[in-house]
């Protein structure tokens, strides 16, 4: 079988990585029937069906996703070192993309990100936030970070925070009107601010536990957002309990617009791990990423002791 031309391999995975033939068009700087033919003749040579396509929705095929998955990263090496050549001995040039949980944000994005662009003005960073688990392979993601070691087993996983709480934070005044909840199974007669899981769609069951003990309780509540900080001002505002990262309430927690619920019961996450495929690691970019992001982002939480604690998704 002859070998895939590179420019359509290209066209076919900008396709793949954006679900989109317009997409593709927009990003490459071509027309969309362009794209098409270019996919369309990848197919022939090949002689199989890459893409799904309907008149809303563009899909992988079994045999896409394979090629996705083989070439994706080989073909973002080969660009990186073409572009690499033009450098200046010593000089990092390249591409970072992230995809970043919204509650990871103000922890390991915004504190690395100022002083990595200083030092490596000519690599470009694109950040997605996206709180979904996220194929970071064939959304042609350089890598992603998680609230949790739960992170497939072929990925490299570098820690870039300790461990800290999950926490139930209420006001003063809601707990004033409605009472402290003692025990985990009294929360399901409170109010509680819910989001759903993004892996299933479901209400996101509280996660607790005391010693050795768990307890999952299936709190319900008159507002559903999946906006972290939608949840922590409403919760001041006393319209109910809310489940959240502790570090995001630092702040409301010392000045007292809101006090910890069932502190006793609070769980520990091992904190955001950065994650990617081994084959990553020759990208220059991503190393140097990765070095900023360990030297600088755990300096942005208060940690409790390392390793402490289960591995949860990014829900909270």
């Amino acid at each position: 079988m002859n070998t895939a031309p590179l420019p359509q391999l290209q066209v076919f995975l900008a396709v793949a990585r954006l679900r989109s033939f317009s997409g593709a068009a927009r990003e490459l700087g071509v027309s969309t029937p362009a794209v098409s033919q270019s996919v369309r003749q990848l197919e022939e040579q090949l002689r199989v069906v890459l893409l799904t396509r309907t008149t809303r929705s563009v899909s992988l095929t079994d045999a896409g996703r394979r090629l996705v998955e083989g070439a994706g990263p080989a073909l973002g090496q080969a660009l990186a070192a073409l572009t690499e050549v033009s450098a200046q001995p010593g000089e990092a040039v390249g591409r970072v993309r992230l995809s970043v949980p919204q509650v990871a944000v103000p922890y390991v994005i915004s504190p690395v990100v100022p002083t990595f662009r200083a030092r490596h003005p000519r690599v470009e960073l694109e950040v997605v936030i996206e709180d979904r688990f996220v194929d970071i392979v064939a959304e042609g993601y350089d890598a992603g970070i998680r609230l949790s070691e739960a992170i497939e087993r072929d990925m490299v996983q570098v820690r870039l925070t300790d461990a800290f709480r999950l926490v139930v934070v209420g006001s003063p005044d809601y707990l004033a009107n409605h009472g402290t909840p003692q025990r985990p199974e009294e929360l399901l007669r409170h109010e509680c601010i819910t989001f759903r899981s993004q892996s299933t769609g479901a209400l996101y069951a509280w996660e607790l536990e005391r010693g050795r003990r768990n307890w999952r309780i299936p709190v319900r509540g008159g507002v559903v957002t999946n906006d972290s900080k939608l949840r922590v001002s409403l919760a001041e505002e006393g319209l109910g309990l809310a489940y959240v990262v502790e570090p995001t309430v630092a702040e409301q927690l010392r000045t007292g617009r809101l006090q910890r619920v069932l502190e006793d019961y609070a769980p520990t996450v091992p904190g955001f791990f950065l994650y990617f495929p081994s084959r990553a690691q020759r990208s220059p970019a991503l190393r140097l990423f990765v070095d900023a992001a360990r030297e600088l982002a755990a300096r942005s939480v208060g940690a409790v002791p390392r390793g402490a604690g289960k591995s949860r998704g990014t829900d909270p």
